[in-house]
This record gives structure tokens, C-alpha cells and sequence, in this order.
């Protein structure tokens, strides 16, 4: 009889987390997640897949090493794949205890779970990473072998949790591995992170909902890939014959500028950026008549961080090479085009939504319907 593969992955209900559960499910895996109790429910990103035979939610905490032992030793998985974190990085510099707690011991805990059950030899362990380790960047583009410089509390907590998990495979010859990712956006990614800021505001301001986006240093360097081909990646690491820690990166790079230009031009706006440093600003140059000649993007030193990475790009070769795995399956034209053809559907929605609320508030107070 095959042994039937069991998923339990951490941080289900965040951007990868989900897709990493719908691309399981596909391959008839059976999948627990772990949620955490909390007075506000988050779960819209998975809400489609409760509900299907093969997909479990669990109350757990990465906090609390009992609640995973007991949780590890009841679901036996064959794969783990830990997901959560406080993956901020400005949060990180307001919560730096909270941050270690959860993305550097937590991996212990996770770690310990799996020995604590005895299942060292039958269960795998994926590890997100961050290429965050990187931080103040001592070469470029940056691989497998290139030097940790974490320049973040998330990232020196981030270290800590690919040191342990390296640990523990040569200690107790555990199959445990970690993938450094790049970014990886989506339009499931949270709304304070940057790019879903930058697109959720090109939307509301080509549709007249906001009249400007503020943000930090536009010189910023990155490597967007799209977090639905990153989970391919991520079950492609535990399928390999070995344990190794593998970049998961596009190998292309963009700068934040040229996001917010990629974006603001999906919503049918150009935009000229003028000035420099703080002083720069993004000027409608095109698109609807009302904002032609308006500043809508602005430089604020209230999004500068105390110390800022600028220059991420990551070199994918090993991952193509010996996992075979495509970085670019999405473009970043095409990420960028999708989250804002989202975004553009939402804030309509919103609006909508908006004026029936309105509209019935003034009917119940008008007596109308009751």
C-alpha cells in the first residue's frame, strides 16, 4: 500500500500558505494547517478550501512548543513546512522580542516536535528563509554561498532559524532544509506590505478613492517573483534525493520606482518622477484628464527604516539546475498586471459595497425598509 504524503504546514492562512495548500491538494496530498486563536479571524485567503476532505485546520502556536508536539504527534506528517513568522521587517524594529520569539525559536520548536514524536527518519521539514539574511549586501547577485549580513531584527532572527535547521540535519541527519526567498508578492500579499500598497493605491487613485501614495526610499533594489510559482519551488526542495538549502529568486531585478511606475501605468495612469532623494515625486504625465499634471506619489522619511536594506537580487541557478524549476513562469510585467488588475476589482467592489451600506442606512432612517 503507498504512504499516503501528509502536509502540516504553519502560517496556512497567510499569502504562501495558501497557495502552497491548493498546490498540495492538487497533488492529493492530505493538508493540516496550523491557526492561531484570536479574537479577529483572518481566514479569507484559505475560506475556499475549508470545507474539502483532504484540508484540515488545527489550533496551534509557534509560541507554545506543547501545543506542537501534541499536534505533530497526532497529524504524523511526512512533510512539514513552516511558514510563520512576523515577517515584516519595519514591525521587526517596533517588536524585536516578539519577532524572535516566533521566526527563530519557533523553528526550534518546530524541530523539536519532530524528535520528540520520533519521526526523524520519515518526516521532512521545509524552512522558509529570507533573502533578508543578506541585508547589507556584501556581493551581487547573491547565491547559495554568499555572505550573511542580516541588517533587520527579522533577519538576524531569520539567521538564527536557517543556523538551526542546518544544525540539525548534520546533528541528527533530520531532512530538513531551507529555501531563501526572494520577494514574493501576489494579490493575496498583505496590505501593508509595499507592493500591495503600491497597487492597492494606484487603483483607489485612478478610480478617484485616494488622492496620493506616500512612500520610503524608491531607490530600493529587489527581486519580485510571483509567491504562486515560489511554493512549487518549496515542495521541490523536499523532493530532492538530499537536504540542501536552496535561493528561490527570479534572477531579475527592479527597483521600487519602477514598481510603482509598472503599477500606476496597469491602472491606466504614467507617471514622470521628478527631484531626487526626498524630495522626489511621481507626476501624472497621462491617464485621466482630472489627474494630468497632479503629484500622486511623494517621498516620506516615515517609511525609512533605521537601517535599510537597498540591494537584493538573487542568482537561481542552483534551483534550475537541480530541481528543475522555472523562476519565470511569471514575468514581473505579469505579476505586477495581475495584482493590480485585483486591486482595480476590489476597490470597485469596496465602492459598491460602500454606496448599499449608505444608501440602506438612509432608507432605515427614513422609515422606508425596516
Amino acid at each position: 500500500m503507498e504512504k499516503k504524503n501528509i502536509a502540516l504546514i504553519t502560517g496556512v492562512t497567510g499569502q504562501d500558505g495558501s497557495y502552497l495548500s491548493e498546490f498540495l491538494l492538487a497533488k492529493g496530498y492530505e493538508v493540516h494547517g496550523i491557526i492561531r486563536r484570536s479574537s479577529v479571524d483572518f481566514r479569507e485567503r484559505i475560506a475556499h478550501l475549508e470545507g474539502k476532505p483532504n484540508f484540515h485546520l488545527h489550533y496551534a502556536d509557534m509560541s507554545d512548543s506543547m501545543s506542537l508536539v501534541k499536534l505533530v504527534g497526532k497529524v504524523q506528517p511526512t512533510e512539514i513546512y513552516n511558514l510563520a513568522a512576523q515577517s515584516h521587517v519595519q514591525v521587526s524594529f517596533d517588536a524585536p522580542e516578539f519577532t524572535a520569539d516566533v521566526d527563530a525559536v519557533g523553528v526550534l520548536r518546530v524541530l523539536e516536535a519532530v524528535r520528540t514524536n520520533h519521526l526523524e527518519k520519515t518526516c521532512r521539514i521545509y524552512q522558509a528563509s529570507t533573502s533578508e539574511l543578506y541585508g547589507k549586501v556584501e556581493e551581487v547577485p547573491q547565491n547559495e554561498k554568499t555572505p550573511f549580513h542580516p541588517y533587520s531584527p527579522y533577519a538576524v532572527a531569520k539567521l538564527y532559524g536557517f543556523w538551526i535547521i542546518k544544525e540539525y540535519r548534520e546533528a541528527y541527519n533530520m531532512f530538513c532544509c531551507s529555501g531563501i526567498l526572494f520577494n514574493h508578492e501576489s494579490e493575496r500579499r498583505g496590505e501593508t506590505f509595499v507592493t500591495r500598497k503600491i497597487t492597492l493605491a494606484a487603483a483607489r487613485i485612478a478610480q478617484g478613492k485616494q488622492e496620493k501614495l506616500f512612500l520610503g526610499n524608491l531607490d530600493s533594489l529587489r527581486d519580485w517573483g510571483y509567491a504562486k510559482d515560489y511554493v512549487e519551488c518549496m515542495w521541490l526542495i523536499l523532493q530532492h534525493e538530499t537536504p540542501e538549502d536552496f535561493v528561490i529568486a527570479t534572477g531579475v531585478q527592479h527597483s521600487v520606482r519602477e514598481f510603482t511606475y509598472a503599477a500606476f501605468k496597469a491602472a491606466g495612469i504614467e507617471l514622470k518622477f521628478e527631484g531626487k532623494d526626498i524630495n522626489e515625486k511621481g507626476i501624472c504625465v497621462d491617464g485621466p484628464k482630472e489627474l494630468i499634471g497632479k503629484t500622486l506619489v511623494e517621498v516620506s522619511e516615515d517609511f525609512y527604516r533605521p537601517t535599510d536594506v537597498v540591494n537584493l537580487w538573487g542568482d537561481p541557478t542552483k534551483a534550475k539546475k537541480e530541481l528543475g524549476w522555472n523562476p519565470q513562469t511569471t514575468s514581473f510585467e505579469q505579476l505586477v498586471e495581475i495584482m493590480v488588475q485585483h486591486d482595480m476589482a476590489k476597490v470597485k467592489a469596496d465602492s459598491v459595497a460602500a454606496e448599499v451600506r449608505t444608501n440602506l442606512a438612509e432608507y432605515l432612517e427614513k422609515g422606508i425598509v425596516k
